[in-house]
């Protein structure tokens, strides 16, 4: 991949700034700009890379490749030099391809729900393991504390991104496909059709020597044609869990190929979706050749990735959680795993993120909530998308039974929440926009 140097623009999102920082490790010269200053740039900027607040043509070098991702416009000034230059232009996805391309085991985790978990567990099993996997994920992974890195090319773990299509462009030795369900409607006009359309234009270019791993319980994934498919699920399936028992600290059960016990797994993260997201990461190291015993010890270690029903802090006895769930399964998954505290409030505070999204799948957020007495529902996360009539936060708010919206900055939000809280309440904020900052004003109002 020769020693080029590389610029990003808009560096310092999750993804972006983890193939930065990845690239730093390698030794290659890295720049970048980005709107906003952000504790990922601190981190590539301590690793050497030039950054810039502010984007604009003189930030660009003379000689690099450019790196953007979907959401960069043709009217940037970055984007608009390196074209009058003829520099190479690089989607964010074309990086990852070519780093991933260099390892003796690419293992990709893909899907719409879960990829984030798998990628990160896997990444810390076989970290805490000693098998130096190189990774790039969509998470900060606990205990490691970083979403990229460099260690050797025996394996790369990368979370592969289906929302902009470019999921087909990667070809690895073991994929694992979590689920298929109808989201990025801005992208997938079809919906679900669409989205399993890729992923079968993904399936068909792949050889029988490279393996793909699916979860027979989800509908979507039975769309899939065009491989032979190793399974992994809770019923019919080669790989299954058994004997689960679901607990508030945690799970246990008992790993099963072809109705042969191989193992039993214990693991820190809640509910039954993640016990799924266990034997998903599980199955395919197996399938990657690696000792289990070497990693099984770890899976226990594992507190979950960033933002993945992380706990924030306790505010006057009030338990605060933040969650990246901003898809109605993803919602339906968080608020299930709660009921693992049965004597607990349960307050949901839920962002919609994106407008179509909130449109699109508006029935199916309803019915995400039906079983949470207390839902407290925020403007819109637009997500620089324009506004759509009728669809709003308070419209929301309105056709769920137990909700009241409330408007405003997510400081205006913590505001109206904080005064209420109480012990025994758990607070979960629930979205993939600024929501996340909800726990951080709470514990400041705390103190």
């Amino acid at each position: 991949m020769g020693k080029e140097k590389y610029h990003f623009i808009a560096i310092g999102g999750i993804g972006m700034s983890g193939l930065a920082k990845y690239l730093l490790q390698e030794g290659f010269e890295v720049s970048g700009s980005d709107i906003n200053d952000s504790k990922y740039i601190d981190e590539i900027r301590h690793l050497g890379a030039k950054v810039y607040i502010g984007h604009d043509e003189n930030n660009l070098p003379e000689e690099c490749v450019v790196v953007a991702s979907t959401a960069i416009r043709e009217s940037n000034p970055e984007i608009q030099k390196a074209k009058r230059l003829g520099l190479e232009i690089l989607h964010r996805s074309d990086v990852l391809k070519r780093l991933s391309e260099r390892s003796k085991c690419f293992i990709g985790y893909a899907g719409t729900h879960g990829k984030t978990t798998t990628s990160g567990l896997s990444a810390y099993v076989t970290d805490k393991a000693g098998l130096e996997p190189s990774y790039v994920v969509g998470g900060i992974i606990p205990d490691i504390h970083t979403n990229a890195n460099y260690k050797s090319n025996n394996y790369f773990i990368a979370e592969l991104d289906e929302s902009d299509g470019t999921v087909v462009k990667y070809n690895p030795d073991i994929l694992v496909i979590n689920n298929l369900e109808a989201d990025h409607l801005d992208f997938y006009k079809n919906g679900l059709d669409s989205l399993v359309e890729t992923f079968n234009s993904l399936l068909a270019k792949m050889t029988d020597k490279q393996k793909v791993l699916i979860n027979n319980d989800n509908e979507g994934n039975l769309k899939l044609k065009g491989h032979n498919f190793i399974t992994y699920g809770l019923n019919n399936a080669d790989y299954t869990a058994k004997n689960i028992v679901l607990t508030p600290s945690g799970s246990t059960f008992d790993i099963y190929y072809k109705d042969k016990f191989l193992t039993d797994l214990k693991i820190k993260l809640l509910g039954k979706h993640n016990v799924i997201n266990a034997l998903a990461v599980f199955a395919s190291l197996n399938e990657a050749g690696i000792n289990i015993e070497k990693t099984k010890e770890h899976f226990a270690t594992f507190t979950g990735m960033g933002r993945r029903f992380q706990f924030v802090g306790e505010v006057n006895g009030a338990l605060i959680y933040d969650d990246y769930a901003h898809h109605p399964t993803e919602i339906k998954a968080t608020l299930s795993a709660l009921k693992e505290f049965p004597d607990k409030n349960i307050i949901a505070v839920f962002q919609p993120h994106r407008y179509t999204r909130l449109q699109s799948l508006w029935n199916d957020f309803k019915n995400a909530f039906d079983n949470i007495n207390n839902v407290i529902v925020t403007d819109v996360f637009a997500a620089s998308e324009d506004k759509i009539e009728g669809i709003s936060g308070e419209n929301f708010a309105k056709e769920l039974k137990n909700a009241r919206h409330i408007s405003g900055s997510m400081e205006d939000v913590a505001k109206a929440i904080y005064p209420t809280l109480k012990d025994g309440d758990i607070v979960v904020g629930l979205g993939a926009g600024t929501i996340t900052e909800l726990g951080k004003y709470l514990l400041k109002m705390g103190k």
